[in-house]
């Protein structure tokens, strides 16, 4: 029990306060890299880009790159993987509430905001998938369809108990990703007849309720009757 409860001793500390530092750092330095790396992969694709490209953008040496990143191909697939955890966590609401117009009103909510505030992540997804996946069709035969197949039924669950109407669950999976994504993947269109300029944030508000009403109103969904 006394060795249970024996203090740190200095060195152990001293280690400690040391690797603190040093992990912080090396966040802020791949943070640094992979926001460069989303604007080069949306910009040139996987093959037009490079890592000197990528490094230039994040103002560092290729070599401090490469220490973080050993390949273009390694960084590009943190990236895929970082954006796809984005949406996925997006979907928690379809976990979280059985009564569709609150778990689909939350879904697209957080999709919106999503391409708002990741364009470059859905960019680089849509060009891939566009494509043909070469670099991710692990992804979407694996967890994409995983979790597709899972939220599948969730959508069948509403349409047994009456609370939407009849329709093939994919379809109202692909009009939402559609429907919210459009505003990351062709935001220069959205510029342009903008007046050339990025939506505000009462239009966002606006956009954002205009899609949840469209789709609501489309597949006729009711609020589930507290039992």
């Amino acid at each position: 029990m006394d060795q249970i409860l024996k203090k740190p001793t200095r060195a152990k500390k001293s280690a400690r306060n040391k690797s603190a530092p040093k992990a912080g750092i090396r966040q802020k330095k791949e943070r640094l890299i992979l926001k460069a790396a989303e604007k080069v992969f949306s910009e040139f694709g996987f093959r037009g880009a490079t890592t000197q490209m990528i490094a230039d953008r994040a103002g560092i040496p290729k070599a401090n790159l490469h220490y973080y990143f050993p390949t273009k191909l390694v960084l590009y697939r943190k990236i895929i993987e970082e954006i796809f955890s984005i949406w996925l966590d997006a979907a928690q609401s379809f976990d979280e509430n059985s009564d569709p117009v609150e778990a689909l009103s939350r879904y697209i909510d957080k999709k919106m905001e999503i391409s708002r505030s990741h364009p470059f992540g859905s960019k680089i997804w849509a060009n891939e998938v566009m494509h043909g996946a070469p670099i991710i069709q692990d992804y979407l035969e694996t967890t994409l369809r995983q979790w597709t197949d899972s939220r599948m039924v969730i959508i069948q669950r509403w349409i047994d108990d009456g609370l939407i109407d009849p329709i093939d669950p994919r379809h109202l999976l692909y009009m939402i990703w559609a429907s919210t994504q459009h505003y990351a993947d062709f935001v220069h269109q959205i510029k342009t007849l903008n007046g050339g300029k990025k939506l505000s944030d009462t239009q966002w508000d606006n956009a954002r309720e205009d899609v949840k009403t469209i789709i609501l109103n489309g597949i006729g969904a009711t609020k589930r009757a507290d039992k």
